[in-house]
């Protein structure tokens, strides 16, 4: 019972005759598993619901812990408010906006049944080579450290002055337990490569990496997951001093340690070799709950097997079981295990969406407003009054691509119907210009018609930038602008004045085409509310978003950050123009020392 509470299997396997048998504690949703292809919330209910009855059906009757990715909003669910991904939230230096993005987000996990999700990603990214740079509020410490405290209480609850420090806190059926991640250092790795090592001295990792672990623990955090990379050549998952005597002694953390998906088995390599000693080291380092999504036979024969050989402690044991069991009780999953069916309605609700859009207008950072280029006037904010306008670009009208990973699916997909609501960009363009004003879409433009029809067109719109990915399928060592971004980028820009809209998870090397763009737009991977993008571009409202990370010229320059000695961007970290709404505009004050305030 004890290690069938340290045990988290995938929804796949989770019958109730597994359930039952096992005295499962806790199932999840990979990136991607739903019950059904466009499941309803009442759909995800009912599964939950069966799940929960098997578990309480046994001697104990202890209720399972449902987790679940939802890291921009509940993005595994079907018509759900797709928020921009943490990069971009980086960029708006609003802690109270990413606070209520927290709420909305808990609202809509319980709306489907879920208590528990795997968030937030606290990693500091100090390399945007890696594929999970998206996830990360920042390469600065303080301004990760100033979401993490927002982000959880909104995910959580608020926590009184008076909570014991370290105490998971879960505030009630419209809350959700948390989880920060990666411990520790996962965007530190050497070349941003997913898994790597991270090379650091102790007082660096504890400088760089550590805080927002810190202020979690401080805001009542349920879980910490467990990164799947090395400190200095020691794998995190059988690292006992930084999870035993740092995040629990030391830290004084109370809740539960989780490793990430499949880790045990990661420990070596080939993965799943001396597969039995590898979970004698995790469990020893500290690790309470065991994600094995498939292997759970295998997993609790062989827990069982080393406990009864004094290999395992039963100390440790009652250890793990003492913290899931604390957090079970944080939540209210005693007295209130079943979904709330009033809930339902919370999923991508009207309010929610606006709260998205109000999300993607503050995260969009304006790189070049004209200058440079002919008369040096700004070009932003854009007239809704033009008579024609070209639009154009592979992102302009795909929501999947505006989305980016961890949406629908763990890698991401493109496409409009993924996500079941949204607006994409050139919709949103539609709605904001004038009924008069034409519009000619092309997502591939042939330089023979543009240059044809050049001096009809009042702007154009291009919209590139990367395809969805997640974590090691996007990591990414040259950092280019993928095809045919460039080539569109240089079809319709030396012809056309130009906006450039770049979706992206992170910096780009854009600098080859600064001369042929009018004004360039970092709009990070916004998600489905694509109005916020229009909301900006035609100066309803003004650009305020800074930039969360260093923009290197080259990959050459990697990894740089700043306060680095040698510096050398092509835009700093903070860097933002301001535009006023309507046609007024200011550059921005890039005083670095200002960030924190603004």
């Amino acid at each position: 019972e004890k290690i069938g509470q340290m045990t988290q299997i995938e929804r796949h396997n989770a019958s109730s005759a597994v359930i039952e048998k096992y005295f499962v504690g806790s199932v999840l949703s990979g990136g991607g598993s739903a019950p059904s292809e466009k499941a309803s919330a009442a759909t995800w209910q009912e599964m939950i619901t069966k799940m929960q009855k098997a578990a309480l059906s046994t001697r104990l009757g202890i209720p399972i812990i449902y987790g679940i990715d939802a890291v921009h909003g509940n993005n595994n669910a079907y018509n759900a408010t797709i928020f921009p991904h943490n990069v971009g939230l980086g960029a708006t230096r609003d802690p109270d906006l990413v606070k209520r993005i927290g709420r909305a987000t808990a609202l809509e996990a319980r709306a489907t049944g879920i208590p528990y999700t795997f968030a937030p990603c606290v990693a500091v990214c100090r390399d945007p080579r890696w594929g999970g740079c998206y996830e990360s509020f920042s390469e600065d410490t303080k301004l990760v450290q100033l979401m993490t405290s927002a982000v959880i209480p909104g995910l959580q609850g608020d926590v009184s002055t008076k909570h014991p420090r370290g105490v998971p806190f879960v505030g009630g059926s419209k809350h959700v337990a948390a989880c920060a991640k990666h411990f520790v250092g996962d965007g530190g790795t050497h070349h941003g490569i997913s898994g790597n090592n991270t090379v650091l001295s102790f007082h660096d990792l504890m400088r760089i990496h550590m805080p927002p672990y810190y202020d979690a623990v401080i805001k009542g955090v349920a879980s910490v997951m467990i990164s799947y990379s090395s400190w200095n050549g020691v794998k995190m998952h059988e690292n006992k001093y930084l999870i035993t005597q740092i995040l629990k002694e030391k830290m004084h953390f109370r809740g539960f340690v989780i490793t990430d998906w499949q880790a045990v088995d990661k420990i070596t390599t080939p993965p799943h070799k001396h597969y039995y000693h590898s979970i004698q080291e995790t469990i020893h380092a500290g690790i309470d709950m065991v994600m094995i999504p498939f292997d759970y036979p295998e997993f609790v024969a062989d827990v069982q097997a080393q406990v009864m050989r004094g290999a395992i402690k039963m100390d440790r044991i009652n250890d793990a079981v003492s913290r899931i069991l604390r957090v079970k009780f944080a939540m209210g999953l005693f007295e209130n295990p079943f979904p709330e069916h009033s809930l339902a309605a919370q999923l991508g609700s009207k309010e929610h969406r606006e709260l998205a859009r109000e999300a993607v207008r503050k995260s969009l950072v304006l790189l070049k407003n004209g200058k440079g280029r002919k008369d040096g006037k700004p070009v932003l904010p854009l007239s809704k009054k033009a008579k024609k306008i070209l639009v154009v670009g592979t992102h302009a009208h795909d929501l999947g691509l505006q989305c980016g990973g961890w949406t629908k699916s763990w890698q991401g997909q493109a496409g409009n119907g993924i996500t079941g609501h949204g607006t994409t960009i050139l919709e949103a363009i539609k709605s904001a210009v004038d009924k008069k004003t034409v519009i000619d879409y092309s997502e591939h433009p042939d330089k023979g018609n543009v240059s044809k029809n050049e001096d009809e067109y009042d702007y154009a719109v291009v919209v590139v930038g990367e395809h969805p990915y997640a974590a090691t399928a996007g990591d990414n060592l040259n950092l280019t602008i993928p095809g045919p971004g460039p080539e569109v980028i240089r079809k319709v820009c030396e012809l056309v004045k130009c906006v450039v809209v770049l979706v992206s998870g992170r910096p780009l090397v854009v600098e080859p085409y600064l001369d042929t763009i009018d004004a360039l737009v970092a709009a990070w991977l916004p998600g489905t509310e694509g109005h916020g993008v229009a909301d900006v571009l035609f100066g309803d409202h003004g650009f305020s978003g800074k930039l969360p990370r260093t923009w290197v010229r080259s990959v050459d320059q990697l990894p740089m950050n700043y306060g680095d000695k040698l510096y050398d961007p092509l835009f700093p970290f903070g860097f933002g123009l301001t535009t006023k709404p309507a046609d007024r505009w200011e550059w921005a004050d890039h005083d670095m020392t200002l960030w924190a305030s603004r």
